[in-house]
C-alpha cells in the first residue's frame, strides 16, 4: 500500500458496534450475493454482521485489527464484496481503500460526513449509492455506559437496485415476523 493513505490517531468512539436490527436490513439487498463472498475488514467473530449473514446462509469471510488484519494492508486471498461499520476515525482514507478495490461494498457511516467535501469527491465519478433509515441507530460502545446513537446510513457502490434506499427498522421488523 501506498503511502496516500494518512494515518492519524484512533478516535475515542472507533470501537461501536452495530446492533442486529442495523444489520437485517441488508438482507433484502443480499440475493445478487448469495454465491459471493462476503468480507468484513472491521469484524471479530462476534460482529452482528458476521453473525447474520452466516445465520442466513452467506459465506463471510471477517478480518479484523486485532487480528493483525489492518484494512489499509490486509486483504483476503477471495472475496466479492465488503461490508461492515467502520471506524469513524479515518473514513476518506477507509472510502479510498474500499474504493480503490473497484468491487461492491456498503459501509455504514454517520450521514453527517455528507457535509464535508470528501465525499462528494469520492463518489462523483463512481456514483454514490446510500440505504438510508427512518430512525437514529444506536451503537454498543465499550468505553461508554449508555448506547450512542446517530443518523447512519450504508454507503455504498455497486450495491443497491437504487441510487437511494430508504428503510424503517420497525416495518423491516415487523415484516420479517409474517
Amino acid at each position: 500500500m501506498t503511502n496516500e493513505f494518512l494515518f492519524t490517531s484512533k478516535g475515542k468512539n472507533d470501537e461501536c458496534y452495530t446492533h442486529r436490527y442495523g444489520v437485517e436490513p441488508l438482507l433484502e439487498f443480499l440475493p445478487p450475493f448469495k454465491d459471493k463472498i462476503i468480507w468484513c475488514p472491521f469484524d471479530t467473530e462476534e460482529s452482528e454482521f458476521v453473525k447474520v449473514f452466516r445465520e442466513y446462509g452467506y459465506n463471510v469471510v471477517n478480518s479484523h485489527i486485532d487480528y493483525g488484519q489492518n484494512f489499509y494492508n490486509y486483504e483476503p486471498e477471495n472475496w466479492d464484496v465488503i461490508i461492515s461499520n467502520p471506524p469513524f476515525t479515518n473514513k476518506t482514507d477507509i472510502f479510498k481503500r474500499a474504493i480503490s478495490f473497484n468491487k461492491p461494498f456498503c459501509l455504514l457511516m454517520t450521514l453527517t460526513w455528507l457535509n464535508d467535501r470528501a465525499p462528494k469527491l469520492l463518489f462523483r465519478n463512481i456514483g454514490m449509492q446510500l440505504l438510508m433509515f427512518e430512525d437514529r441507530m444506536d451503537f454498543k460502545n465499550q468505553s461508554q455506559a449508555k448506547p450512542i446513537n446517530f443518523c447512519a446510513a450504508y454507503f455504498c457502490r455497486d450495491f443497491l437496485p437504487n441510487q437511494i434506499e430508504i428503510r424503517d427498522f420497525k416495518n423491516f421488523n415487523q415484516r420479517r415476523l409474517l
